[in-house]
């Protein structure tokens, strides 16, 4: 299929939830008491993003089978992304994040994930057709800290080089997500670690694209000198 011919210009394969932003901004998440509820996950905010910026974007992951399922799928549809391939999980739950802003170094995070329904996306659920149906197929790094995940993103990234789709990797690097700070502490945006560095070196080959902080380079590249030769 040649270019100018893909139904979609980028599919978004990763994180998609619902983000709870805490509206007393100042002030401690504990002493929160009103939130506002936003499309959240990086790989959900990449597919609205590009839908509002005129492109043709598609959304593959899943959401539970609820009222925060239902409110993320609007949300997309009303962009116009495409929601074919977002997959209503009926055992689980969908995603939630609770955030706020205290300060300008301090903002209270907590991601409520644990078996959460986009963390349950499988190999199976990756189509070969629809992903040679977009110019390109972007993925977020937390799909590559569980190997069912990683096994579905790897299968995505083998359709998209068989079908000459170009790749690209959000690094999205949540240390809570890799199971390296405790589960409250969503805060924390860099922890070392080899074992997430080592697992990060794997994949980067595959893609065209590598999108990160500097924190984030610092973790794919296994050391901290951002400018290190």
């Amino acid at each position: 299929m040649r270019q100018q011919d893909k139904m979609f210009d980028v599919i978004c394969m990763g994180r998609v939830a619902v983000d709870f932003y805490g509206q007393q901004i100042g002030s401690r998440l504990e002493d929160m008491s009103s939130f506002a509820k936003y499309l959240g996950g990086s790989s959900g905010n990449v597919a609205y993003g590009t839908a509002r910026q005129g492109l043709k974007s598609s959304m593959l992951a899943r959401v539970g089978d609820e009222h925060m399922g239902r409110f993320l799928r609007e949300e997309l549809n009303r962009l116009g992304v495409d929601t074919s391939f977002l997959i209503t999980d009926k055992e689980r739950l969908t995603a939630l994040v609770i955030l706020g802003i205290k300060d300008e170094d301090t903002f209270p995070l907590i991601f409520y994930r644990d078996n959460c329904a986009d963390m349950a996306i499988t190999a199976d659920d990756v189509d070969e057709e629809y992903i040679a149906s977009s110019r390109c197929l972007a993925i977020t790094g937390t799909h590559l800290s569980n190997p069912k995940t990683r096994d579905a993103v790897l299968t995505a990234l083998r359709y998209a080089r068989k079908h000459g789709v170009r790749t690209a990797l959000d690094i999205d690097y949540r240390p809570v997500l890799w199971g390296l700070t405790s589960l409250g502490d969503g805060e924390t945006r860099f922890i070392e670690s080899g074992a997430v560095t080592d697992q990060l070196k794997e994949v980067l080959g595959l893609f065209d694209l590598i999108v990160g902080t500097e924190e984030e380079f610092h973790i794919a590249g296994g050391f901290t000198d951002t400018f290190k030769r």
